[in-house]
Protein backbone atom coordinates (compact mmCIF):
# COMPACT_ATOMS: atom_id res chain seq x y z
CA UNK A 1 0.00 0.00 0.00
CA UNK A 2 1.32 3.64 -0.81
CA UNK A 3 1.25 6.09 1.81
CA UNK A 4 1.93 9.48 2.33
CA UNK A 5 4.55 10.30 4.97
CA UNK A 6 6.52 13.35 6.33
CA UNK A 7 10.42 12.10 6.00
CA UNK A 8 11.52 15.25 8.23
CA UNK A 9 8.93 14.32 11.35
CA UNK A 10 10.28 10.66 10.82
CA UNK A 11 13.56 11.30 11.41
CA UNK A 12 13.22 13.76 13.94
CA UNK A 13 10.90 11.51 16.23
CA UNK A 14 13.27 8.42 16.02
CA UNK A 15 11.18 6.65 14.14
CA UNK A 16 13.09 5.96 10.95
CA UNK A 17 17.18 6.35 11.31
CA UNK A 18 18.75 8.64 8.40
CA UNK A 19 19.47 5.78 6.29
CA UNK A 20 16.24 4.65 6.30
CA UNK A 21 15.38 8.00 5.02
CA UNK A 22 17.31 8.16 2.36
CA UNK A 23 16.03 4.85 1.05
CA UNK A 24 12.80 6.25 1.31
CA UNK A 25 13.14 9.88 -0.27
CA UNK A 26 15.66 7.26 -3.29
CA UNK A 27 12.75 5.01 -3.83
CA UNK A 28 10.34 7.93 -4.28
CA UNK A 29 12.26 9.66 -6.74
CA UNK A 30 13.20 6.42 -8.85
CA UNK A 31 8.91 5.84 -9.25
CA UNK A 32 8.57 9.57 -9.96
CA UNK A 33 11.51 9.10 -12.65
CA UNK A 34 9.91 6.50 -14.07
CA UNK A 35 6.59 7.43 -14.54
CA UNK A 36 7.82 10.55 -15.63
CA UNK A 37 10.21 8.97 -18.60
CA UNK A 38 7.95 6.70 -19.60
CA UNK A 39 5.11 9.31 -20.04
CA UNK A 40 7.59 11.14 -22.23
CA UNK A 41 8.11 7.92 -24.28
CA UNK A 42 4.67 7.35 -24.61
CA UNK A 43 3.44 10.60 -25.57
CA UNK A 44 6.57 10.44 -28.59
CA UNK A 45 6.15 7.20 -29.79
CA UNK A 46 2.09 7.66 -30.19
CA UNK A 47 3.09 11.28 -31.65
CA UNK A 48 5.72 10.12 -33.88
CA UNK A 49 3.23 6.87 -35.16
CA UNK A 50 0.50 8.81 -35.85
CA UNK A 51 1.79 11.72 -37.44
CA UNK A 52 4.09 9.22 -39.72
CA UNK A 53 1.03 7.51 -40.74
CA UNK A 54 -0.99 11.08 -41.91
CA UNK A 55 2.07 12.37 -43.70
CA UNK A 56 3.22 9.35 -45.58
CA UNK A 57 -0.62 8.30 -46.33
CA UNK A 58 -0.32 5.15 -48.80
CA UNK A 59 -0.54 1.86 -47.08
CA UNK A 60 2.71 0.99 -49.19
CA UNK A 61 5.32 3.38 -48.30
CA UNK A 62 3.38 2.74 -44.38
CA UNK A 63 4.04 -0.40 -44.24
CA UNK A 64 7.62 -0.12 -45.80
CA UNK A 65 8.28 2.11 -42.87
CA UNK A 66 6.48 0.28 -40.40
CA UNK A 67 8.71 -2.55 -41.19
CA UNK A 68 12.16 -1.08 -41.00
CA UNK A 69 11.43 0.31 -37.51
CA UNK A 70 10.02 -2.94 -36.12
CA UNK A 71 13.32 -4.96 -37.54
CA UNK A 72 15.48 -1.75 -36.73
CA UNK A 73 14.36 -2.14 -33.72
CA UNK A 74 14.15 -5.94 -32.95
CA UNK A 75 17.83 -6.08 -33.63
CA UNK A 76 18.78 -3.12 -31.64
CA UNK A 77 17.06 -5.15 -28.67
CA UNK A 78 18.87 -8.79 -29.22
CA UNK A 79 21.92 -7.17 -29.76
CA UNK A 80 22.34 -3.85 -28.42
CA UNK A 81 23.54 -2.65 -24.78
CA UNK A 82 21.24 -0.99 -22.52
CA UNK A 83 21.44 2.73 -24.35
CA UNK A 84 20.66 1.23 -27.59
CA UNK A 85 17.74 -0.84 -26.47
CA UNK A 86 16.79 2.04 -24.91
CA UNK A 87 15.87 3.44 -28.60
CA UNK A 88 15.02 0.10 -30.02
CA UNK A 89 12.13 -0.27 -27.51
CA UNK A 90 11.21 3.10 -29.39
CA UNK A 91 11.65 1.83 -33.07
CA UNK A 92 10.17 -1.13 -32.53
CA UNK A 93 6.90 0.40 -31.15
CA UNK A 94 6.87 3.02 -33.46
CA UNK A 95 6.95 0.28 -36.38
CA UNK A 96 4.38 -1.86 -35.35
CA UNK A 97 2.36 1.02 -34.74
CA UNK A 98 2.76 2.03 -38.24
CA UNK A 99 2.01 -1.56 -39.94
CA UNK A 100 -1.60 -1.86 -37.03
CA UNK A 101 -2.29 1.48 -37.28
CA UNK A 102 -1.85 1.48 -40.98
CA UNK A 103 -3.87 -1.79 -41.58
CA UNK A 104 -6.64 0.39 -39.72
CA UNK A 105 -6.59 3.66 -41.91
CA UNK A 106 -6.47 1.20 -45.18
CA UNK A 107 -9.45 -1.08 -43.98
CA UNK A 108 -12.08 1.77 -42.46
CA UNK A 109 -11.01 3.93 -45.71
CA UNK A 110 -10.87 1.24 -48.71
CA UNK A 111 -12.42 -1.76 -47.13
CA UNK A 112 -15.49 -0.65 -44.82
CA UNK A 113 -17.00 -3.94 -45.05
CA UNK A 114 -14.99 -5.94 -43.76
CA UNK A 115 -13.32 -3.57 -41.63
CA UNK A 116 -15.07 -4.48 -38.40
CA UNK A 117 -14.44 -8.11 -38.41
CA UNK A 118 -10.40 -7.87 -39.53
CA UNK A 119 -9.72 -5.41 -37.35
CA UNK A 120 -11.82 -7.88 -34.04
CA UNK A 121 -9.78 -10.37 -34.95
CA UNK A 122 -6.74 -8.92 -36.46
CA UNK A 123 -6.15 -7.16 -32.75
CA UNK A 124 -7.14 -10.02 -30.76
CA UNK A 125 -4.46 -11.63 -32.31
CA UNK A 126 -1.92 -9.53 -32.32
CA UNK A 127 -3.08 -8.88 -28.15
CA UNK A 128 -3.16 -12.67 -27.07
CA UNK A 129 0.07 -13.10 -29.06
CA UNK A 130 2.29 -10.88 -27.16
CA UNK A 131 0.52 -11.00 -23.94
CA UNK A 132 1.42 -14.30 -23.99
CA UNK A 133 5.16 -13.99 -24.63
CA UNK A 134 5.24 -10.82 -22.03
CA UNK A 135 6.34 -13.70 -19.82
CA UNK A 136 8.78 -14.78 -21.46
CA UNK A 137 9.89 -12.32 -24.48
CA UNK A 138 12.94 -13.61 -26.64
CA UNK A 139 13.70 -11.41 -29.48
CA UNK A 140 12.04 -8.55 -27.92
CA UNK A 141 11.59 -6.82 -24.36
CA UNK A 142 9.21 -7.03 -21.71
CA UNK A 143 8.71 -3.29 -22.71
CA UNK A 144 7.89 -3.80 -25.90
CA UNK A 145 5.62 -7.19 -25.84
CA UNK A 146 3.29 -5.09 -23.34
CA UNK A 147 3.34 -1.90 -25.65
CA UNK A 148 2.69 -3.78 -28.82
CA UNK A 149 -0.27 -6.10 -27.02
CA UNK A 150 -1.73 -2.95 -26.07
CA UNK A 151 -1.44 -1.92 -29.55
CA UNK A 152 -3.66 -5.09 -30.76
CA UNK A 153 -5.96 -4.32 -27.76
CA UNK A 154 -6.52 -1.12 -29.46
CA UNK A 155 -7.28 -2.30 -32.67
CA UNK A 156 -9.28 -5.05 -31.60
CA UNK A 157 -11.70 -2.78 -29.34
CA UNK A 158 -11.65 -0.69 -32.61
CA UNK A 159 -12.75 -3.13 -34.57
CA UNK A 160 -15.30 -3.69 -32.40
CA UNK A 161 -16.74 -0.34 -32.38
CA UNK A 162 -16.58 -0.27 -36.06
CA UNK A 163 -18.77 -3.23 -36.45
CA UNK A 164 -21.31 -1.33 -34.13
CA UNK A 165 -21.24 1.68 -35.98
CA UNK A 166 -21.48 0.05 -39.58
CA UNK A 167 -24.34 -2.02 -38.65
CA UNK A 168 -26.05 0.73 -36.87
CA UNK A 169 -26.22 -1.88 -34.06
CA UNK A 170 -28.11 -0.22 -30.81
CA UNK A 171 -29.32 -0.84 -27.28
CA UNK A 172 -28.24 -3.87 -25.13
CA UNK A 173 -25.96 -4.97 -27.39
CA UNK A 174 -23.93 -1.86 -27.30
CA UNK A 175 -24.17 -1.78 -23.68
CA UNK A 176 -22.78 -5.36 -23.42
CA UNK A 177 -20.25 -4.58 -25.70
CA UNK A 178 -19.07 -1.69 -23.37
CA UNK A 179 -18.59 -3.82 -20.52
CA UNK A 180 -16.50 -6.20 -22.63
CA UNK A 181 -14.39 -3.59 -23.19
CA UNK A 182 -14.05 -2.40 -20.06
CA UNK A 183 -13.25 -6.15 -18.52
CA UNK A 184 -10.63 -6.38 -21.55
CA UNK A 185 -9.02 -3.22 -20.56
CA UNK A 186 -9.32 -4.19 -16.77
CA UNK A 187 -7.26 -7.58 -17.87
CA UNK A 188 -4.37 -5.81 -20.50
CA UNK A 189 -4.51 -3.70 -16.95
CA UNK A 190 -3.47 -6.63 -14.96
CA UNK A 191 -1.75 -8.91 -17.26
CA UNK A 192 0.72 -5.67 -18.17
CA UNK A 193 0.14 -4.56 -13.96
CA UNK A 194 -0.22 -1.01 -15.57
CA UNK A 195 -2.76 0.77 -13.51
CA UNK A 196 -3.19 3.28 -16.65
CA UNK A 197 -4.58 1.02 -18.63
CA UNK A 198 -7.16 -0.59 -15.93
CA UNK A 199 -8.21 3.20 -14.65
CA UNK A 200 -8.92 3.48 -18.58
CA UNK A 201 -11.48 1.08 -18.74
CA UNK A 202 -13.91 3.35 -16.52
CA UNK A 203 -14.91 4.84 -20.13
CA UNK A 204 -16.24 1.91 -21.65
CA UNK A 205 -17.61 0.90 -18.18
CA UNK A 206 -19.95 4.10 -17.99
CA UNK A 207 -21.05 4.79 -21.36
CA UNK A 208 -22.90 1.03 -21.07
CA UNK A 209 -25.50 3.79 -19.74
CA UNK A 210 -24.68 6.14 -21.86
CA UNK A 211 -22.43 8.33 -19.68
CA UNK A 212 -19.91 10.26 -21.45
CA UNK A 213 -18.59 13.51 -22.76
CA UNK A 214 -18.94 15.58 -25.03
CA UNK A 215 -16.28 18.17 -27.38
CA UNK A 216 -17.28 21.11 -29.66
CA UNK A 217 -15.26 24.48 -30.25
CA UNK A 218 -13.73 25.36 -26.98
CA UNK A 219 -16.30 23.40 -24.95
CA UNK A 220 -15.58 20.08 -22.87
CA UNK A 221 -19.31 18.70 -21.83
CA UNK A 222 -20.07 16.11 -19.63
CA UNK A 223 -23.13 14.41 -19.79
CA UNK A 224 -25.13 11.99 -18.00
CA UNK A 225 -28.78 10.37 -19.36
CA UNK A 226 -29.02 8.51 -15.93
CA UNK A 227 -27.05 9.91 -12.94
CA UNK A 228 -29.25 7.85 -10.74
CA UNK A 229 -28.55 4.25 -11.71
CA UNK A 230 -25.03 5.66 -13.27
CA UNK A 231 -24.06 6.47 -9.47
CA UNK A 232 -25.64 2.70 -8.24
CA UNK A 233 -23.27 1.19 -11.24
CA UNK A 234 -20.41 3.22 -10.03
CA UNK A 235 -21.23 2.55 -6.53
CA UNK A 236 -20.75 -1.02 -6.98
CA UNK A 237 -17.59 -0.34 -9.00
CA UNK A 238 -16.18 1.24 -6.06
CA UNK A 239 -17.01 -1.08 -3.48
CA UNK A 240 -15.76 -4.00 -5.59
CA UNK A 241 -12.32 -2.00 -5.98
CA UNK A 242 -11.78 -1.27 -2.13
CA UNK A 243 -12.74 -5.40 -1.60
CA UNK A 244 -9.75 -6.15 -4.31
CA UNK A 245 -7.55 -3.25 -2.68
CA UNK A 246 -8.21 -4.69 0.90
CA UNK A 247 -8.20 -8.51 0.46
CA UNK A 248 -5.95 -9.54 -2.93
CA UNK A 249 -2.39 -9.77 -3.46
CA UNK A 250 -1.09 -5.77 -3.87
CA UNK A 251 -0.36 -7.60 -7.39
CA UNK A 252 -3.75 -7.00 -7.82
CA UNK A 253 -5.04 -4.75 -5.22
CA UNK A 254 -3.55 -1.82 -6.75
CA UNK A 255 -5.63 -2.42 -10.02
CA UNK A 256 -8.72 -2.42 -7.62
CA UNK A 257 -7.84 0.81 -5.95
CA UNK A 258 -7.28 3.07 -8.97
CA UNK A 259 -10.78 1.52 -10.24
CA UNK A 260 -12.51 2.61 -7.10
CA UNK A 261 -11.26 6.42 -7.23
CA UNK A 262 -11.92 6.68 -10.85
CA UNK A 263 -15.51 5.23 -10.37
CA UNK A 264 -15.39 7.70 -7.32
CA UNK A 265 -14.94 10.70 -9.90
CA UNK A 266 -17.73 9.73 -12.36
CA UNK A 267 -19.97 9.07 -9.62
CA UNK A 268 -19.62 12.65 -8.67
CA UNK A 269 -19.55 13.97 -11.99
CA UNK A 270 -23.37 12.20 -12.05
CA UNK A 271 -24.26 13.51 -8.94
CA UNK A 272 -23.85 16.90 -10.36
CA UNK A 273 -25.43 16.49 -12.87
CA UNK A 274 -28.73 15.46 -11.09
CA UNK A 275 -27.94 18.28 -8.67
CA UNK A 276 -28.07 20.67 -11.31
CA UNK A 277 -31.11 19.36 -13.02
CA UNK A 278 -32.60 16.06 -10.72
CA UNK A 279 -33.32 13.07 -12.49
CA UNK A 280 -36.53 10.98 -13.55
CA UNK A 281 -35.37 7.54 -13.31
CA UNK A 282 -35.07 5.39 -16.70
CA UNK A 283 -36.71 8.33 -18.65
CA UNK A 284 -33.95 6.77 -21.09
CA UNK A 285 -33.93 3.39 -20.62
CA UNK A 286 -37.40 2.00 -20.90
CA UNK A 287 -39.16 5.68 -20.59
CA UNK A 288 -39.71 7.64 -24.22
CA UNK A 289 -36.33 9.28 -23.81
CA UNK A 290 -35.87 12.84 -23.18
CA UNK A 291 -36.63 14.25 -27.00
CA UNK A 292 -38.92 12.69 -29.65
CA UNK A 293 -36.09 13.29 -32.18
CA UNK A 294 -34.24 10.69 -31.21
CA UNK A 295 -37.05 8.38 -30.63
CA UNK A 296 -38.58 9.21 -33.87
CA UNK A 297 -38.56 5.92 -35.18
CA UNK A 298 -40.33 4.53 -32.36
CA UNK A 299 -43.20 6.82 -32.16
CA UNK A 300 -45.14 8.18 -35.34
CA UNK A 301 -45.24 11.96 -34.29
CA UNK A 302 -44.24 13.96 -32.05
CA UNK A 303 -47.76 13.98 -30.31
CA UNK A 304 -47.44 10.25 -29.95
CA UNK A 305 -44.14 11.10 -27.64
CA UNK A 306 -45.62 13.66 -25.88
CA UNK A 307 -48.48 11.43 -24.68
CA UNK A 308 -46.24 8.56 -23.84
CA UNK A 309 -43.82 11.08 -21.97
CA UNK A 310 -46.81 11.93 -19.55
CA UNK A 311 -48.07 8.54 -19.26
CA UNK A 312 -44.35 7.89 -17.85
CA UNK A 313 -43.92 10.44 -15.84
CA UNK A 314 -46.97 9.96 -14.04
CA UNK A 315 -45.50 6.81 -12.55
CA UNK A 316 -41.41 7.38 -12.81
CA UNK A 317 -39.36 7.92 -9.15
CA UNK A 318 -38.30 11.54 -9.84
CA UNK A 319 -35.56 13.02 -7.69
CA UNK A 320 -35.53 16.93 -7.53
CA UNK A 321 -31.70 18.58 -8.07
CA UNK A 322 -32.67 19.85 -4.32
CA UNK A 323 -32.85 16.71 -3.04
CA UNK A 324 -29.83 14.96 -5.39
CA UNK A 325 -27.48 18.29 -3.96
CA UNK A 326 -28.39 17.93 -0.09
CA UNK A 327 -27.97 14.07 -0.38
CA UNK A 328 -24.86 14.55 -2.40
CA UNK A 329 -23.74 16.66 0.33
CA UNK A 330 -24.01 13.92 3.10
CA UNK A 331 -22.37 11.61 0.70
CA UNK A 332 -19.65 13.79 0.61
CA UNK A 333 -19.03 14.33 4.00
CA UNK A 334 -18.78 11.00 4.74
CA UNK A 335 -16.54 10.12 2.21
CA UNK A 336 -14.02 12.87 3.22
CA UNK A 337 -14.30 11.30 6.94
CA UNK A 338 -14.32 7.84 5.86
CA UNK A 339 -11.62 8.01 3.35
CA UNK A 340 -9.69 10.04 6.00
CA UNK A 341 -9.65 7.16 8.57
CA UNK A 342 -8.74 4.38 6.59
CA UNK A 343 -6.17 6.81 5.00
CA UNK A 344 -7.79 6.26 1.04
CA UNK A 345 -5.95 9.46 0.09
CA UNK A 346 -7.13 8.91 -3.67
CA UNK A 347 -10.49 9.11 -2.53
CA UNK A 348 -9.95 11.32 -0.05
CA UNK A 349 -8.66 13.95 -2.32
CA UNK A 350 -11.48 13.09 -5.05
CA UNK A 351 -14.20 13.54 -2.22
CA UNK A 352 -12.89 16.97 -1.26
CA UNK A 353 -12.19 18.01 -4.37
CA UNK A 354 -15.77 17.54 -5.66
CA UNK A 355 -17.40 18.73 -2.31
CA UNK A 356 -15.30 22.13 -3.27
CA UNK A 357 -17.12 21.84 -6.49
CA UNK A 358 -20.67 21.24 -4.91
CA UNK A 359 -20.11 24.48 -2.84
CA UNK A 360 -18.89 26.53 -5.73
CA UNK A 361 -22.34 25.38 -7.56
CA UNK A 362 -24.63 25.99 -5.24
CA UNK A 363 -23.52 28.94 -4.28
CA UNK A 364 -23.33 30.43 -7.87
CA UNK A 365 -26.60 28.43 -8.77
CA UNK A 366 -29.01 27.81 -6.29
CA UNK A 367 -28.08 30.33 -3.05
CA UNK A 368 -26.46 33.38 -4.63
CA UNK A 369 -28.71 35.94 -3.38
CA UNK A 370 -29.14 34.31 0.18
CA UNK A 371 -26.46 34.80 2.40
CA UNK A 372 -28.46 33.61 5.63
CA UNK A 373 -27.68 30.21 3.90
CA UNK A 374 -24.23 30.41 4.37
CA UNK A 375 -24.24 31.39 8.46
CA UNK A 376 -26.60 28.30 8.78
CA UNK A 377 -24.35 26.19 6.86
CA UNK A 378 -21.14 27.85 8.04
CA UNK A 379 -22.46 27.14 11.74
CA UNK A 380 -23.69 23.77 11.31
CA UNK A 381 -19.72 22.85 9.88
CA UNK A 382 -18.15 23.22 12.99
CA UNK A 383 -19.94 20.93 15.64
CA UNK A 384 -20.37 18.64 12.32
CA UNK A 385 -16.44 18.75 12.41
CA UNK A 386 -16.18 18.06 16.22
CA UNK A 387 -18.28 15.39 16.29
CA UNK A 388 -16.29 13.78 13.43
CA UNK A 389 -13.17 14.20 15.48
CA UNK A 390 -14.47 12.55 18.71
CA UNK A 391 -16.00 10.23 16.59
CA UNK A 392 -13.11 9.11 15.38
CA UNK A 393 -10.95 9.24 18.50
CA UNK A 394 -13.17 7.52 20.68
CA UNK A 395 -14.95 4.46 19.22
CA UNK A 396 -12.87 4.30 15.29
CA UNK A 397 -9.52 3.17 16.65
CA UNK A 398 -6.85 3.14 13.28
CA UNK A 399 -6.66 0.01 12.15
CA UNK A 400 -4.13 -0.94 9.41
CA UNK A 401 -5.81 -1.93 6.13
Amino acid sequence: MYVVADTHRLLAEGALTPAQVDILRAQARETMMKLAINLLLTGGILAATLGLIFWLAEPLPVAGAGAVALAGGLLALAKGGETLRFFGNAAALIGAGLLLGGAAFELMDKYEDIAGPAMLLLGAAVAGGFGMALGRPRLTSRFACGAIGLMGLALHLTGLAALIELNDITGWPVALASLYAAAALVGAGIVTDLRVVTALAIVPFAQALSTGTIYWHAAYVFYSPEPTLSILQMGALVAGGLWAAHSLDPRWGRHGGILAIMAAIVANLCALVGSLFGDRVGETLWGPGRSWWSNREAYESQEAWAAALDAFNETALFIPEGVYSILWALALAAAVFWAAHKARRGLFNAAVTFAGIHAYTQAFETYHDEPLVYVVGGLAAIPLAWGLWQLDRRWMEPRAS
